[in-house]
């Protein structure tokens, strides 16, 4: 392949250095795990309907609107509880409410991203409900609170002009060590803006593939169906297209322990996983209650040799916000003011 060009069908396929990639060079900390995260209490959590156009996870329940927001606020505080006990960062983002409600907040991981060199993204969300959740300055102002340094800002906000949408993590499973992302595209994955922020942030290969559920649609967020982590991937291969399906699972085998799970256990949220990284540099994977149950003996036992598993009962905003234990997640790579948190 040419450097810099793209091979297209559906999949796209771009490389703009394969000869950078012969070396990976890993110094310090985990380059793929973050220790810090992001998340967002869901003081304003209910069923959007906004999302619900394309997300098949989301689910109406018969229970009042403060109900459910105390079973999200009890499922919230134990995961942040955790989190914390194990050794990772947590930074709780509060704001103030508004006349607008903002139910799916508590996704933070949607609109933005950090970078190890300091660098904060914003990113374009689909739903205008979803929109109002960006608020950059207020994040910043939190995570310098936190000890985290902001070097520099950048955003994708013009794509919303143009009716192009690129939701962060949710749509982009990142291999920082071999500098490549995963994506299925969507109407909330939209290429042009795909490609061109990896460009920003200097990742060398964009991999970007199809998707179909049985009702035709394809995945709203390739977080449900993928996760990466520092020697595993996860993925459901049987909901990519065939033609499309080998090149991704050969791809992503090229450096991990791939552990391919079925459309059964994406229902699950068994994709919607993320590996963490504790302040004492051991591994923890983070996942929701039924997606462990959901696992078999087998996935776990190799899962396990990838850091402890952390399963959160988090059934009510799995349930209602068609979202999970990833999905309450925003990585932080920023670097730290001090050498100790």
């Amino acid at each position: 392949m040419n450097h810099g060009m793209t091979a297209r069908s559906d999949l796209s396929f771009v490389d703009q250095d394969e000869i950078n990639q012969s070396k990976v060079v890993r110094v310090g900390k985990s380059v793929q795990n973050a220790n810090c995260v992001v998340m967002v209490p869901p003081k304003e959590f209910g069923f959007n309907a906004e999302t619900a156009a394309d997300n098949e996870f989301q689910h109406q329940v018969d229970l009042d609107a403060s109900s459910v927001k105390q079973k999200a606020m009890s499922e919230f505080n134990a995961m942040v509880e955790g989190l914390r006990k194990e050794g990772v960062q947590v930074v709780e983002f509060d704001y103030p409410s508004e006349a607008k409600e903002t139910p799916d907040a508590v996704f933070p991981n949607n609109w933005f991203s950090t970078t190890h060199d300091g660098a904060f993204f914003t990113f374009p969300m689909a739903c205008e409900n979803r929109q109002r959740e960006v608020r950059p300055d207020a994040l910043i102002s939190s995570l310098n609170a936190a000890g985290r340094q902001v070097v520099s800002t950048d955003n994708l906000l013009g794509y919303i002009d143009q009716g192009a949408f690129l939701e962060s993590t949710g749509v982009m499973v990142k291999d920082h060590i071999n500098k490549t992302i995963y994506a299925a595209l969507s109407q909330r994955c939209e290429r042009e803006a795909l490609e061109d922020y990896a460009k920003r942030i200097g990742y060398h290969r964009v991999v970007s593939f199809q998707t179909a559920l049985p009702s035709g649609q394809p995945i709203y967020h390739t977080n449900v169906m993928m996760a990466i982590g520092e020697y595993f991937a996860v993925t459901c291969s049987e909901v990519i297209p065939e033609y499309e399906r080998r090149f991704v699972v050969k791809s992503l085998a090229n450096s991990k322990q791939v552990i391919d799970i079925s459309l059964e256990q994406v229902n699950q949220f068994c994709g919607n996983i993320l590996q963490l990284e504790t302040v004492n540099g051991d591994k923890v994977i983070a996942m929701s209650q039924s997606a462990f149950n959901a696992f078999t003996p087998a996935q776990k036992q190799q899962l396990a040799t990838h850091g402890k598993l952390l399963p959160f009962d988090v059934s009510t905003i799995e349930s209602i916000g068609g979202g999970s234990v990833r999905c309450m997640l925003g990585e932080v790579f920023l670097p730290t003011r001090s050498q100790a948190l």
